[in-house]
């Protein structure tokens, strides 16, 4: 799939985001389990909200943590493994 930063990501149906005190982290929840999520993973998705495109989570991406290098290219690589293992899904 092609992903470009007009589209919009949103969580597929049954999967959710949620810190999980006892894993001390965020951590993906689906029906068929759970995967732990590390900090630069966690920042991302907490901005999954379906109103925001990818441009958008790029741009408040890149007002908090100023000078990273190519953190775009960094933040749409992790939107199309996010999709490839089917967490979520883009609306144009």
């Amino acid at each position: 799939m092609e992903i470009n930063a007009s589209q919009t990501p949103q969580f597929r149906r049954g999967f959710r985001l949620q810190w999980e005190e006892a894993q001390n982290c965020h951590v993906m929840l689906y029906p068929e389990g759970m995967a732990r999520l590390n900090g630069s993973a966690a920042e991302i998705l907490l901005l999954v909200d379906g109103k925001r495109t990818l441009g958008d989570i790029v741009a408040e991406l890149s007002a908090r943590f100023p000078g990273v290098p190519d953190l775009g290219n960094d933040v749409t690589e992790f939107f199309g493994q996010a999709y490839e293992q089917k967490w979520i899904i883009f609306r144009d």
